[in-house]
């Protein structure tokens, strides 16, 4: 199941996954909320808790979000995975140098954290 993160900034989604993730809950969740973001913002920032209690990724969900990351390759802007799954962080470590976006991996424990970083202001370069 997927839901999403209530109360963050504009240009940030938030989602969250438990038990089984489905394609269903990918088309009927996730990629909806995503297209309706980048249909006003140029670029996004993601956080995605992997939470306790998550079984399973179906292969059609793993299809669902690759199509999506690809259709959006360069518009992300920062993405938080916010997981404990082992191999999860894994895999976003060894393909964090194919992604064109900040990316951190946050433990379940760092799960504010990870909702503070996703949500700080980019750097100005001292413009003001």
């Amino acid at each position: 199941m997927i839901e999403q993160i209530p109360n963050l900034p504009a240009g940030t989604l938030g989602f969250r996954a438990t038990g089984t993730v489905t394609a269903a809950d990918y088309e009927s969740v996730l990629v909806p909320d995503i297209e309706a973001a980048f249909a006003v913002n140029r670029k996004l920032r993601l956080l995605y808790h992997v939470a306790p209690g998550f079984e399973s990724f179906q292969a059609g969900a793993m299809w669902d979000d690759a199509k999506l990351g690809f259709r959006h390759f360069s518009g992300w802007d920062r993405v938080a995975l916010v997981t404990d799954v082992a191999w999860l962080r894994g895999l976003a470590g060894a393909m964090r140098i194919l992604v064109p976006a900040e990316l951190r991996l946050f433990t379940d424990a760092q799960l504010e954290e990870a909702k503070a970083w996703i949500a700080e202001q980019p750097w100005d370069g001292g413009q003001e």
